[in-house]
């Protein structure tokens, strides 16, 4: 079995309320065996790039057997350097950033580092509102939550 995870994050104003939503599809091969939706709750006072990160960490948290080969589509620059190239350096350097500055969402970076240790992940950018379906319907899981949060 193979899953593919597209996650996205939505905030209404930056900073503003946002959520972030995740889509675990499983493969039997070719075959589509299984999707499950994750939507988080919306937040009334995030950013976008905390959403970001979150949808990522709710796609890997949700995995309940450990050493899954997961290949995650995102369209966040931000979370996918981030967790590829940067997090190295910052954990070296005692979460401390190029500009000697803490790092920012540290608690998120720490929680996402975690997570893709008890997985085998590959990352895959995509770009964000260009025609891809899943990507697509991550965007509006989050966009909507977002929505009739501001409604009620």
């Amino acid at each position: 079995m193979r899953i593919e995870a597209y996650c996205d994050g939505a905030c209404s104003g930056n900073p503003g309320p946002g959520a972030a939503a995740a889509l675990l599809l499983a493969y039997e091969g070719d075959a589509l065996i299984k999707e499950r939706e994750l939507v988080s709750p919306v937040d009334p006072h995030t950013t976008n790039q905390r959403q970001e990160l979150l949808a990522a960490i709710m796609a890997l948290e949700a995995l309940s057997l450990p050493g899954v080969q997961i290949t995650m589509f995102c369209d966040s620059k931000y979370v996918i350097d981030g967790i590829t190239s940067w997090v190295k350096n910052w954990k070296r350097n005692g979460w401390v950033n190029s500009k000697k500055e803490p790092v920012a969402n540290r608690e998120l970076w720490e929680r996402l580092d975690q997570a893709v240790q008890k997985h085998q992940v590959s990352w895959t950018w995509v770009k964000g509102h260009a025609g891809n379906a899943y990507n697509h319907r991550v965007d509006q899981l989050a966009v909507k939550a977002v929505q009739a949060a501001r409604k009620s």
